[in-house]
C-alpha cells in the first residue's frame, strides 16, 4: 500500500471573535489537494458543500492554493480581505484566515514548518493558545498606543454630535420637514426611502415599496440585481394578486435555484445576456401595467429587506396613459430612451388578455403603447457590448455627454462643480477620471459659451461613519470597496464626506447612487441611478474614442432644465382628471415655465423669477462637500477594524455579503 501523503498543516477553526473554537476538529492538511466541506466539518448548514473547497498543499514552503466552489469564499492575508468567486484561485500563508461562507466558519490555516521554525530547541513548542495569547498582547500594544489619538478624536465626534443635535432643534436645519411637494409636481423630483430608526421629520414624504405598488396592476415587470422572493411578496401584499409579474434579476447559483422553487407559478424569471465577463445586470426598475396606463420607476434598491428599511435610497416615478390609438403624435426622447433599452434585454416574450383592452404580446414594443410626452425626465442606461458608430451615444456616460451637449444652462453653472456619489468602488485611472468629467461637465451657457471642465469630488462613507451608523460595521457589507482601488494614490483630492444632517440620514449609510453639478444651493442638473463609479457600469472609451466598451446593465433618470410640461398629473391609481394638468401651460406658449432645481438647503424665494418654477430635489447629502481631514480613512472592506461598532461588534462579523458588482 502506498505511503500516506505528508501532513503540511491543519485548519484551526475559530470563533467570530477569532480564537480557536475548540468544539469543532482541526482539519489535517496534507501535501497535494484536500476537499474542505461539510463531509468533515460536522454542520447541517447546507451553504456548506460536502467539497465546498480545494486546497492544494505544497511542501516547499508549506504556502497552499485555494480554489472555490460554487459560491465564495474570503480569505483574510496581512489584514487585508480578499473574496474569492466562484471557481477562483487564491493563494494562502501560515497565519491566514479563510471564511467557508463569508461572515461564517473561520478557519485559520497553520503550516507545521514555521511552527518548527518558531520551536527553540530547548523549550518545549508554544502551544496555540499561547500563540493566540501573545498575538492578542501585541494588538492591545497597537490598541494602547493609539488610546490618546482615539479619545480625543471620539471627543471631537461627540462635539459634532452635540452640534448635530442643536441644529435638529432648529427647524431650518431639517430640510426634509419642509418637503411637501404637490402631486403635479411628483414627477420632477425624486423622493427618498424611509429608513426605520431615524425621527419622524426625516422621513417626510419618503415612501416604501407598499407606496410605489398600489392599485390593481395587470402586469409587474420588476428589475433588480438582487431579489428576495419571500421578503418581496410578505413586503407587497399587492403582488400576490398581479396576474403576470416579470422578474428580471441578477442572481445566480443558489440564490436562483432558491428562487426557482418558491417563486408563484404566474411569475417568469429571466437574467438578461452578459456578453462581456464581470458584467452585472443591475438596473432597478418597476413597470407596472394599469387599466389605465403604466407607472415608471426608477430607483436604487435591491429587492431585499435591508436595502428598503436601513438605508439611505432614491426612488423617481411617473405614469402615463395609454395613447389614444386616433393621435398621429410621434414618439419622444424618453420613449425611444425606454424601447430603446427594454429591446436588449431580451426576455422571453408572453401573452396576455387585459380585461376591456385586448389581447397583448409583452415585449419592449409592448411598451410604445403608452404616451410619454408628459415625462419630465430623460433616461441614461448601460447595456452590454462594444459600442460604436450611432451606438456610441447611446449608452453609458457617452448617452449623459450628448444629452447635457443640448442643454442651455444658467451662466452661475460655468466651471462649476461635480459631485459623484455612489456605495461600490471600481478599478480606476486618473485617464478614465478625466473621461467621465468631460462628459459630465458637457453644456452650454445662455451667453452659448460650454459650461468648461467641472471639478468633482466623491463623496464616500469614512470608517467611522461606517462604524458609528445605524448598522454598526454590517452596514459595510453594502459597501464594497477593495482595499485596492480605495487606496490609489490619486483619489485623496477627491474624498469628501457623507454628512446628511438637513435630511437626518447622518447615520444611516448611502446606497443610493447620484451624479450633479451645482452651484451654492442651485442644482444645475441631477441623475439618479444603478450605476456606480465603474468603468463597468459607465463604459470606457477604446480606439481613439471611436468606441465604448460597456460591461454591465445599469438605468438612471436624468433631471434637467426643461419646460414645464402638461399632463405631469395623470395618475394610474387615482381619480384625477389625465388629460392636462390645468395649471401648467402648453409647452409651446410663451409664457410656459422652465424648471430650476434646488436643493432642500436653498433659501431664496419662488417668486422672484416668473419664468422658472422652482423644483426642491430631496439630495440626501450636504452641498457642498466637505473633503476629508487628515484623520479621515475611506472605508474599506478589506480591512480589519479592531474599534467597537455602535453594537459592540468588530470587523469582519457579517450579516450578509453583497458581491463586489452590486452597488
Amino acid at each position: 500500500m502506498a505511503d500516506s501523503p505528508p501532513q503540511i498543516g491543519f485548519l484551526l477553526p475559530l470563533n467570530d471573535k477569532f480564537e480557536e473554537d475548540t468544539s469543532k476538529p482541526q482539519l489535517p492538511i496534507f501535501q497535494g489537494p484536500n476537499f474542505v466541506g461539510r463531509s468533515c466539518i460536522p454542520v447541517a448548514d447546507k451553504r456548506l458543500s460536502r467539497k465546498h473547497l480545494t486546497v492544494t498543499a505544497s511542501g516547499d514552503d508549506g504556502s497552499a492554493d485555494v480554489v472555490d466552489g460554487s459560491n465564495p469564499i474570503v480569505v483574510w492575508s496581512h489584514d487585508q480581505r480578499k473574496k474569492i468567486l466562484s471557481r477562483e484561485r487564491g493563494r494562502i500563508n501560515h497565519g491566514d484566515i479563510i471564511e467557508l461562507i463569508p461572515g461564517h466558519y473561520f478557519f485559520k490555516y497553520v503550516t507545521l514548518a514555521t511552527e518548527k521554525k518558531s520551536s527553540s530547541p530547548n523549550k518545549e513548542k508554544r502551544t496555540l493558545k499561547e500563540s493566540s495569547e501573545l498575538c492578542e498582547d501585541e494588538v492591545q500594544c497597537v490598541k494602547r498606543k493609539r488610546q490618546v489619538s482615539d479619545d480625543e478624536a471620539l471627543a471631537r465626534n461627540l462635539q459634532s454630535e452635540l452640534y448635530d443635535d442643536s441644529l435638529a432643534q432648529d427647524n431650518s436645519s431639517e430640510g426634509i420637514r419642509h418637503f411637501n411637494v404637490a402631486n403635479k409636481k411628483l414627477a420632477s423630483t425624486f423622493r427618498l426611502l424611509r429608513v426605520k430608526g431615524l425621527p419622524t421629520w426625516a422621513n417626510t414624504s419618503s415612501v416604501s415599496i407598499g407606496d410605489v405598488i398600489q392599485g390593481n396592476p395587470l402586469i409587474a415587470v420588476l428589475s433588480n440585481y438582487m431579489v428576495d422572493i419571500d421578503w418581496l411578496i410578505s413586503a407587497c401584499p399587492t403582488l400576490k394578486k398581479v396576474p403576470h409579474v416579470l422578474v428580471i434579476h441578477g442572481e445566480s447559483d443558489g440564490t436562483l435555484v432558491h428562487m426557482e422553487r418558491n417563486k408563484p407559478a404566474n411569475w417568469i424569471l429571466h437574467k438578461p445576456p452578459l456578453p462581456i465577463s464581470y458584467g452585472t445586470h443591475h438596473s432597478k426598475a418597476m413597470l407596472l401595467v394599469y387599466p389605465r396606463g403604466v407607472r415608471i420607476i426608477v430607483h436604487t434598491a435591491n429587492l431585499i429587506y435591508v436595502d428598503w428599511n436601513n438605508k439611505n435610497q432614491g426612488l423617481w416615478m411617473q405614469d402615463f396613459p395609454w395613447k389614444d390609438q386616433n393621435s398621429s403624435s410621434s414618439g419622444c426622447g424618453f420613449e425611444s430612451d425606454l424601447i430603446d433599452y427594454l429591446s436588449t434585454l431580451k426576455w422571453p416574450g408572453f401573452t396576455v388578455n387585459l380585461p376591456a383592452l385586448g389581447n397583448f404580446n409583452i415585449n419592449s414594443s409592448f411598451f410604445k403603447k403608452f404616451d410619454y410626452s408628459s415625462a419630465m425626465v430623460r433616461l441614461i442606461a448601460s447595456v452590454p457590448g462594444y459600442h460604436k458608430g450611432p451606438n456610441l451615444k447611446k449608452w453609458g456616460h457617452m448617452k449623459l455627454r450628448t444629452i447635457l451637449q443640448e442643454c442651455i444652462f444658467d451662466k452661475k453653472f460655468h466651471k462649476s462643480p461635480l459631485v459623484y456619489q455612489f456605495s461600490s468602488l471600481g478599478s480606476l485611472d486618473e485617464k478614465w477620471m478625466s473621461e467621465l468629467a468631460s462628459s459630465m461637465s458637457s453644456g452650454v451657457s445662455t451667453d452659448k459659451v460650454p459650461l468648461g471642465l467641472g471639478e468633482p469630488l466623491i463623496i464616500w462613507p469614512t470608517v467611522e461613519d461606517v462604524r458609528c451608523s445605524l448598522e454598526g460595521y454590517a452596514a459595510g457589507n453594502a459597501i464594497p470597496s477593495p482595499l485596492k482601488n480605495v487606496e490609489k494614490d490619486f483619489l485623496k483630492k477627491y474624498w469628501a464626506k457623507w454628512k446628511a444632517s438637513h435630511t437626518g440620514r447622518c447615520r444611516a449609510m448611502p446606497h443610493i447612487k447620484t451624479f450633479t453639478r451645482y452651484q451654492g444651493q442651485d442644482i444645475a442638473w441631477f441623475l439618479l441611478t444603478s450605476s456606480n463609479l465603474s468603468k463597468a457600469a459607465w463604459g470606457a472609451l477604446q480606439k481613439n474614442n471611436s468606441q465604448l466598451m460597456i460591461r454591465s446593465y445599469e438605468l438612471g433618470v436624468l433631471f434637467m432644465p426643461s419646460l414645464i410640461k402638461p399632463g405631469c398629473e395623470f395618475s394610474c391609481t387615482d381619480n384625477v382628471n389625465s388629460s392636462q394638468d390645468k395649471d401648467s401651460k402648453p409647452s409651446g406658449s410663451s409664457d410656459a415655465k422652465r424648471t430650476k432645481f434646488v436643493t432642500l438647503a436653498w433659501h431664496g424665494s419662488k417668486n422672484t423669477d416668473s419664468s422658472s418654477e422652482v423644483i426642491p430635489l430631496p439630495v440626501p447629502y450636504e452641498l457642498p462637500p466637505k473633503p476629508y481631514s487628515s484623520e479621515d480613512v475611506p472605508w474599506s472592506w478589506e480591512r480589519r477594524y479592531h474599534k467597537k461598532d455602535v453594537h459592540g461588534q468588530i470587523w469582519p462579523r457579517h450579516v450578509q455579503l453583497y458581491t463586489s458588482q452590486d452597488s
